[in-house]
């Protein structure tokens, strides 16, 4: 099945886990493609996601300057025009990229120039999604979320949650949540990765997010299925990172099919292309070989993350004729 020429829409994609190894070559030169291997590129099996996200800041490292900022958004818009993505939600910590003496200010600014002038260049429509980080404090957090309702009439649509879900608890971050529930900024929120279905419970009722990044856990607990499903809250799933963190022992145990055929709002994405080695056709490949996927599934998830992207209602209606008459047509 031929999925490299379907238009793809991609929700979940962490911009400081997508350095290519030509984009590191430019920035620093010194990096040898077998250290990019060591350093950058998770192992098949880590031993959870602290172990996996180790590999972050290698690519954070080299993000510390304008010209950084701009030569990575541009490196990742090549990556999705490969694998022809249509659509695309980049997210990344502000405050990540300051070690240099760039402002958190200057940091959104710098991404959202970069990202309007690839949205030209490469015909890819995009927006930003800020990211908290778990082990951040309440200052830090409610930082980022205002850098989220400062930048509002820019590329920036979005308010997220990441890092390591089991190693630090929500507290820090309700205040951050309740910032933006009253400004009416959109969120998302990492949970039901290194932790199980509680923590997707504990992220819905105290974060109140439109989207969940990955959620995968859900299938724990049989009452949260029905509540996503009745809430249609989506799930942003990303497989191959789900392995490599060690959700689910191998692909064929992980639970992408069952919460498909539950009826539950769901997306397919990379998560991290470089932590992962992996592309958005590469995922599709790997569900068609492992669950026997067809056009129709894809079809379905991609008018799921139309629908639950944070694009304005034009661009989401644009989208979706663009899915629809392609899968269609097929």
């Amino acid at each position: 099945m031929n999925y490299e020429n379907q238009p793809k829409i991609e929700l979940h994609l962490h911009l400081d886990c997508c350095l290519s190894y030509e984009v590191v070559q430019k920035i620093k030169p010194s990096v040898t493609l077998e250290e990019y291997i060591e350093s950058f590129i998770a192992p098949p099996k880590c031993t959870d996601l602290a172990d996996y996200i180790k590999r972050a800041v290698k690519g954070f490292e080299l993000m510390q300057t304008k010209e950084q900022l701009r030569l990575v958004t541009f490196d990742l818009f090549n990556q999705l025009k490969a694998d022809n993505v249509v659509y695309a939600e980049l997210r990344f910590a502000p405050l990540q990229h300051t070690f240099n003496g760039l402002s958190p200010e200057e940091v959104v600014e710098t991404v959202n120039r970069a990202v309007l002038d690839c949205i030209k260049e490469y015909n890819i429509q995009a927006g930003i999604i800020l990211c908290t980080l778990r082990h951040y404090n309440e200052e830090q957090s409610m930082r980022t979320v205002a850098l989220v309702e400062k930048y509002k009439d820019t590329k920036v649509v979005g308010f997220d949650i990441a890092a390591d879900e089991a190693g630090f608890p929500i507290d820090n971050h309700i205040k951050a949540f309740e910032f933006a529930k009253e400004n009416g900024i959109k969120c998302t929120a990492h949970a039901g990765e290194a932790k199980g279905a509680e923590s997707i419970w504990e992220t819905i009722e105290n974060f109140h997010p439109l989207r969940i990044g990955h959620g995968v856990r859900s299938v724990e607990d049989e009452n949260l299925l029905l509540f996503l499903k009745e809430k249609k809250l989506h799930l942003e799933v990303c497989p191959t990172s789900n392995i490599q963190v060690n959700v689910f022992d191998k692909i064929e145990n992980h639970s992408v099919n069952k919460i498909y055929n539950y009826g539950i709002s769901m997306s397919i994405n990379t998560d991290a292309r470089t932590i992962s080695n992996t592309t958005l056709n590469q995922e599709y490949r790997l569900l068609d070989k492992t669950f026997n996927w067809k056009l129709g599934h894809f079809k379905k998830c991609n008018l799921e993350a139309v629908e639950h992207s944070f694009a304005s209602e034009a661009l989401k209606k644009k989208l979706k004729d663009q899915i629809e008459l392609a899968y269609s047509n097929k």
